[in-house]
């Protein structure tokens, strides 16, 4: 059974203002877009939205360095290398969202990969 997220929060962070301290180290500049309610910020995020987060940053860094390599990723996967609106269209998109649309367009290919 999964734990629940304060406990996973607790084990790897100790309390959540070291999530939160992670977070936003991890998102610092070339990885994350900064667009959160100045009052509330990321203080006011659940547990579970925060190491999602996380962990999402971490990969993303690891496998890509930054948000331009995940683009870059995203537009050769689509082969629209030189379409230049739809790169300026993706930089718009936070990072989760790229990395939700660069795993569905792994899915597609592994299907129609495995189809043929």
């Amino acid at each position: 059974m999964k734990k629940p997220p304060l406990q996973e929060v607790k084990e790897r962070f100790n309390d959540k203002e070291s999530l939160v301290q992670a977070v936003r180290e991890l998102g610092g500049g070339e990885i994350w877009i900064e667009r959160l309610n100045e009052k509330k910020g990321l203080k006011m995020v659940s547990n579970r939205k925060l190491l999602h987060l996380h962990d999402l940053l971490i990969q993303v860094k690891e496998r890509f360095g930054s948000r331009a390599g995940l683009i870059d990723a995203l537009l050769e996967q689509e082969n629209r290398i030189k379409d230049q609106g739809y790169r300026t269209r993706l930089e718009r998109y936070p990072t989760p969202r790229l990395w939700e649309i660069l795993r569905a367009g792994e899915k597609r290919q592994k299907k129609a990969s495995a189809a043929s």
